[in-house]
């Protein structure tokens, strides 16, 4: 009984309401977070930013697939996501997170579809392949992540909970950036929108 009753408390613990880190950034109501849009893009070209609505996400998701214009969290496809991971969402559990974090990954939808299974489950797959050779190319922490079953598949994040409330944009901007130019570097966002703009797996008619 006492067991049950410790793992009760933990999990009420756990189970905080997501912080809105737009507190400690620059945002606006009608445009939250449009800086990251702004910064991210340059790097990002020819992907399609959309703002997250999804719980304890706040940023934009950039689809790889500009023909598809839904929220890329509910639609087959592939791109990334770059902005804040503000609560431990079930969803993102995998992560281990202690939020409110920075984050950014690329994405591949639905996580049981054949677009993921030839991107990124398959071995010698595009994705798996670029986290190897970006893991080789990164050694300073945070490290980039990858989970085979997930449709985050490749992934870098970082608690802000220790940084100082008037630093955390200027901080996360910088993760922002050179979270992004290695991303380009590795070649993934280039061969990520060829792959995402190829007629079957990830495109619905």
């Amino acid at each position: 009984m006492k067991a049950t009753a410790k793992q009760k408390r933990k999990k009420l613990k756990r189970a905080k309401p997501a912080a809105d880190v737009r507190q400690h950034v620059r945002s606006s109501p009608s445009q939250p977070l449009a800086w990251i849009r702004e910064l991210a893009a340059p790097y990002l070209k020819g992907c399609e930013p959309i703002a997250a609505d999804e719980p304890g996400l706040q940023g934009y998701w950039f689809n790889a697939n500009r023909s598809l214009q839904r929220d890329p969290s509910r639609a087959p496809g592939a791109g990334f996501f770059v902005g804040y991971l503000a609560a431990e969402t079930a969803k993102y559990l995998f992560l281990h997170p202690e939020p409110p974090e920075c984050v950014v990954f690329a994405w591949i939808a639905p996580a049981d579809g054949p677009l993921h299974e030839r991107l990124v489950r398959q071995p010698g797959s595009l994705v798996r392949k670029i986290f190897e050779y970006i893991r080789w190319l990164t050694h300073r922490p945070p490290r980039f992540v990858f989970h085979e079953a997930q449709e985050a598949a490749m992934a870098r994040h970082m608690s802000m909970k220790d940084w100082p409330p008037e630093k955390r944009e200027h901080l996360s901007r910088n993760f922002f950036i050179e979270t992004l130019a290695w991303l380009v570097r590795s070649g993934l966002v280039r061969k990520l929108k060829e792959e995402a703009g190829r007629r079957g797996e990830g495109t619905t008619s």
